[in-house]
């Protein structure tokens, strides 16, 4: 059986560069895609992007490994599912590969709860699905699958509370944004805003680029 880092190498061959990394973030993430119906949920990731570095910095010269070592300059770790996926390469790839530039957030990112704090939450911890620290920045993905009913929306709004009393800004993106290229593009702003980018791309041939990304990332990698 082929190891992780091995099957990114494999496929570096096979996959486009976009869906390449999007196998990398699915490796290093809490997600496995399947064919025929949604994700599944992992436990742990499978491996990290250090150990796809590692494993591909000894393979120099093997099939693949230059368009790996691109890649993997992109890859994340600590993705809990394919959308969180779409949303930081939408984000964060350069805009030759349709992306905005974003500065790479932190993916399911633990911020501490002071114990002064602790008495409006459940926990002493709030994790984020996208986290710019610097930037007190939080972007998460509401989910029907996994945000659906009333006491998860109780809780959601209770953890949005406590990071807004924390001095987070909270952004929550639904899976219809992700899927609209104006609506990204409005998120791109936000973040923009907060990390200090200047958005500086070029139409028409960025917004072609990035109808080429979305084209690529609405199949699964393999």
């Amino acid at each position: 059986m082929s190891t992780p880092e091995f099957c990114f190498l494999q496929m570096a061959s096979k996959l486009t560069l976009a869906n390449l990394i999007q196998l990398g973030f699915e490796l290093c993430g809490t997600y496995s895609l399947r064919k025929d119906g949604p994700a599944a949920p992992r436990k742990k990731p499978l491996t990290s992007s250090d150990k796809l570095k590692a494993f591909v910095a000894k393979a120099a010269g093997a099939p693949g490994c230059k368009k790996a070592v691109r890649a993997l300059r992109y890859v994340l770790d600590g993705s809990a599912s394919p959308k969180e996926t779409e949303l930081a390469m939408y984000l964060c790839l350069p805009y030759a590969l349709g992306g905005y530039g974003i500065e790479r957030p932190r993916l399911n990112y633990h911020i501490d709860i002071p114990p002064s704090m602790r008495k409006f939450s459940s926990k002493s911890y709030c994790v984020c699905d996208l986290c710019w620290p610097d930037a007190n920045l939080v972007f998460e993905y509401d989910s029907k699958l996994h945000h659906s009913g009333e006491g998860q929306r109780a809780r959601d709004s209770k953890r949005s509370n406590t990071l807004i009393s924390l001095g987070y800004t909270v952004v929550s993106v639904t899976s219809i944004q992700i899927g609209s290229g104006e609506d990204v593009n409005k998120l791109a702003q936000i973040a923009a805003k907060f990390t200090g980018k200047r958005l500086r791309y070029r139409d028409p041939g960025f917004t072609r680029k990035h109808w080429e990304l979305r084209a690529l990332l609405s199949k699964p990698p393999i």
